[in-house]
């Protein structure tokens, strides 16, 4: 399922037209962007959590010259799926 796909879905569930929507779908992904971003943790219960994932650096190597090189440290979204939704996908195989 893409961004579109989704539109789609909410309009024709929701009783909603495209535009109301699409408009209600950016929001939802703005507002999850803008939280991430300012290092919030996003927890959906029986689906899963977000939150940013701080990464140490450290020394690293070129593997074409052989030199060492410093990686530096790094954050990244990490999703960790909830029980439900794990059992759901489990279940449904």
């Amino acid at each position: 399922m893409n961004k579109s796909d989704l539109v789609k879905l909410v309009a024709e569930r929701g009783g909603l037209s495209m535009k109301a929507a699409k408009e209600a779908v950016n929001v939802f992904f703005d507002a999850f962007v803008d939280a991430i971003l300012q290092d919030e943790r996003i927890e959906i219960r029986g689906f899963g959590s977000f939150a940013n994932k701080k990464y140490d650096g450290y020394m690293g190597r070129n593997p074409k010259t052989g030199e060492p090189i410093r990686v530096p440290d790094k954050k990244l979204p990490f999703f960790k799926v909830g029980k439900e939704l794990k059992v759901r996908v489990d279940t449904d195989s």
